[in-house]
């Protein structure tokens, strides 16, 4: 038991230590007068678990995307809040075209004065091309009426294109999802200023979530894609079952440590809970006593255990991991000690004898 646990383990224990009595003539005479209640009794005994290794974990969106705009401009509206589904396709915000649309227009004016040129030149060489039948013109002018009216069409062509990619940009003014998820953070308002590669939404995909975490090299080497890890997550009781979706090839620089990713699913997980993964190194020998033993008396877990009088005496445990109908008792007791294990269990007080 570490340092940092033993203030709140003794002070547990005076608690139960009330539930017993007072002092030595008390817990007499509580024994001499308490009921007789039928019970069944069951041993602590010793047994093998599995030995692991925490390490801390958090967990994140499989799929996540940081949504920012291709144009610089104003943000003119955000049409999603936080917390809010979306759907592939959907609007997400929309930038001021104002200085696309001007680059529409000027593109737009270009392509026209590209054509009337083009036209122009078209006329010039059709009109070279019958002079030199008449022989009224050179070879060497007509050739040159051909070539400006192939430089024009270019132009055109030019003109035509940059007239595609001013409309492109105009519709970047428009940004909408590219997968189905959850919009997760909002990082801008409607009136800030936007600029390319500066985000503005995060959205997520609930739906996959993993957990992440740092590990060791002497653990890396036991984990293969698809082994089986557990998982324990804040606000969700006992373990996941996790499986091991890709590990780093390359540790981490400043802590050398490798990335793993776990794939994993509960009822409640969300991305940013804080969790431990809990790696198999092997196995330890602990005490377990049935898990029908276990009582909650005071807000305090505990035992009754049984002594050769079949008097039975209320004892705080603290409990450790679950497994087949038993459970760890980290602290409080001791190997062969006798338990009440069933019968009328809910009935029974410090200082009762047990019975058949």
């Amino acid at each position: 038991m570490t340092r940092s646990m033993l203030p709140a383990f003794l002070l547990a224990t005076l608690l139960a230590t009330a539930l017993i009595g007072c002092g030595g003539d008390d817990s007499r005479r509580v024994a001499t007068e308490g009921k007789t209640v039928a019970a069944e009794i069951g041993e602590v005994a010793r047994g093998l678990a599995s030995a692991r290794e925490a390490t801390p974990a958090t967990v994140v969106a499989e799929t996540q995307v940081r949504m920012a705009s291709r144009l610089m401009g104003y943000i003119r509206a955000i049409d999603v809040a936080e917390g809010q589904r979306v759907a592939v396709g959907q609007r997400l915000f929309s930038i001021d075209p104002v200085e696309a649309q001007g680059q529409v227009d000027q593109a737009r004016a270009a392509l026209r004065q590209a054509e009337d040129a083009h036209a122009d030149a078209r006329l010039e060489y059709e009109r070279f091309a019958a002079l030199l039948k008449e022989e009224a013109v050179t070879r060497q002018q007509y050739e040159k009426m051909k070539l400006q009216a192939d430089i024009a069409e270019s132009r055109v062509t030019q003109a035509k294109a940059a007239l595609a990619s001013a409309g492109n940009q105009l519709r970047y003014a428009t940004v909408t999802s590219p997968i189905a998820g959850v919009v997760t953070a909002k990082l801008a308002r409607a009136g800030d200023l936007a600029t390319p590669g500066q985000p503005v939404l995060v959205i997520e995909d609930p739906d996959r979530l993993q957990v992440e975490t740092q590990v060791p090299e002497h653990l890396l080497k036991s984990l293969k894609p698809g082994a089986m890890v557990a998982v324990e997550v804040d606000g969700i009781d006992g373990t996941l079952e996790a499986r091991v979706a890709r590990t780093s090839p390359a540790a981490d620089p400043v802590s050398r440590t490798f990335l793993v990713k776990l794939d994993v699913a509960a009822t409640g997980l969300r991305s940013g809970l804080f969790a431990r993964a809990l790696f198999p190194i092997g196995e330890r020998e602990v005490l377990t006593v049935p898990e029908s033993a276990l009582v909650r008396r005071a807000g305090i877990d505990g035992v009754f255990v049984v002594d050769a009088d079949n008097i039975a005496r209320f004892r705080m445990v603290r409990v450790g991991e679950r497994r087949d109908g038993r459970v760890e008792a980290q602290a409080g007791l001791t190997a062969g000690e006798r338990v009440v294990i069933g019968g009328e269990l809910d009935r029974l007080e410090s200082g009762d004898k047990v019975g058949a």
